[in-house]
């Protein structure tokens, strides 16, 4: 038995769409909670399967877990136990790396098993692992799990080769208690590192920089709870804007800071997307002229998201002319190229670049969510296709867009969950 996503595609959509908080602020938020003394409540949390699975590692260490509504998390560490991480749910998500730092930010010892998630090809963690040796700690590697460890932890300087969205919030966790100043140079300037700042620094943290390319953390003896908000998921956002420029009629993105989609936004107009936007919403009207093609690089933020390149890769098969696509953060993340072929495009891939040729006709068909953002391809894909798309292995799906079937089908979309053989 295995639930699946139906979509019988061609249906227009309309009305108003609400994005929900960031998923991946939300990942580094909930680690770095532990780092209190005390209670921290979150607000914005998106109903996925990932914050699920962090949930449990918390009720693992006997972190006290409370939800007074389903949006809200309050976090208390008052009888928490640092124990080994070997469970099974820290294979679930690769975000589960994130106490590495604050474990080890905390108590000075970290034991976890190998971090999970999409499979996008290599991503290694040696980031991360030469900012811990920077502060002062050992790290050992034992049959699949790390062990880390520091009599103490020492500022420093550290500089990053790539600008890591997970080695910058890693790093910048593991240091708000260690001795001195920590800088960390060619820092990631993600909105949901600055999010993540803006957290522990209302727990206490000494953290400027933010959004810069330099973060200096000044450590300090203890952090104290707090109450945050998260900031919306851009990438949620980014997904709904693709899925209103392929069917929407006249559709509205409700709860979105634009600043954060500016490349998107950007790239689709030079299509010929019809796209305007006010403080908090994004607005897509149905434009009667066909799409051009264009060329994509993602790059870190302010660049294109990796995370948007698949989706956009669904819209630009209706686009006229070559389409080129490269990918400079994942290389391999074009395993949504060979589903989205199985519906009728016609998409060339040469890692780490794939050229897509428009307009095709898609069709609906069995296809397979590779990966997260594969799966919102794929629900792009789907919209746009004639006859119906069955999409499997949507837990993928379901770790990063809260009810997205309820979502899109409150805008008119012929989308269901289903059980199957």
């Amino acid at each position: 038995m295995e639930e699946v996503i139906k979509i019988n595609g061609g249906k227009p959509l309309n009305g108003t769409i609400r994005v929900s908080g960031a998923k991946n602020a939300t990942v580094a938020l909930i680690p770095a909670a532990v780092l209190a003394y005390g209670k921290v409540k979150i607000v914005g949390i998106p109903d996925i399967s990932d914050v699920k699975s962090l949930e449990e590692i918390l009720e693992y260490m006997n972190v006290k877990v409370t939800t007074p509504n389903i949006d809200e998390i309050v976090i208390d560490t008052t009888n928490m136990v640092n124990k080994p991480l070997v469970i099974d749910a820290v294979s679930k998500l690769r975000a589960s790396y994130y106490f590495m730092g604050s474990l080890l930010g905390k108590y000075k010892h970290v034991a976890i098993r190998m971090p999970g998630g999409c499979n996008l090809g290599p991503r290694p963690i040696d980031l991360h692992i030469k900012g811990f040796e920077a502060l002062g700690a050992k790290i050992e590697y034992d049959n699949g799990n790390y062990i880390l460890s520091a009599d103490e932890l020492i500022g420093t300087r550290i500089y990053l080769d790539f600008a890591s969205v997970g080695a910058t919030i890693n790093i910048l966790m593991a240091a708000v208690y260690a001795k001195g100043q920590t800088i960390i140079e060619n820092a990631a300037r993600e909105p949901e590192i600055i999010d993540c700042i803006n957290m522990l620094n209302k727990m206490g943290a000494r953290i400027r920089g933010g959004g810069t390319s330099n973060i200096v953390i000044d450590g300090v003896e203890k952090l104290e709870g707090c109450f945050h908000e998260i900031i919306p998921d851009r990438i949620e956002a980014g997904t709904y804007i693709i899925l209103a420029a392929a069917m929407g009629e006249h559709v509205i993105i409700d709860n979105v800071i634009p600043y954060h989609l500016d490349s998107l936004i950007s790239k689709l107009k030079e299509i010929g997307v019809n796209i305007s936007f006010s403080y908090d919403q994004v607005e897509v009207a149905k434009n009667d002229k066909p799409y051009e093609s264009t060329n994509v690089k993602t790059m870190p933020f302010p660049g294109y998201a990796t995370d948007l390149q698949a989706p956009l890769t669904a819209l630009l098969t209706q686009a006229i002319g070559n389409s080129k696509i490269t990918e400079t953060i994942y290389i391999e993340r074009f395993k949504h190229c060979n589903e989205l072929n199985k519906m009728g495009a016609n998409i060339i891939t040469a890692s780490p670049s794939a050229t897509v040729v428009g307009p095709t006709e898609l069709t609906g068909c069995d296809v397979k969510a590779t990966d997260l953002r594969c799966g919102a391809a794929l629900v792009v894909a789907g919209l746009i296709a004639s006859g119906t798309t069955t999409i499997h292995d949507i837990y993928h799906i379901d770790r990063g867009y809260e009810d997205i079937v309820a979502k899109l089908s409150a805008l008119g979309a012929d989308i269901y969950r289903e059980i199957i053989d």
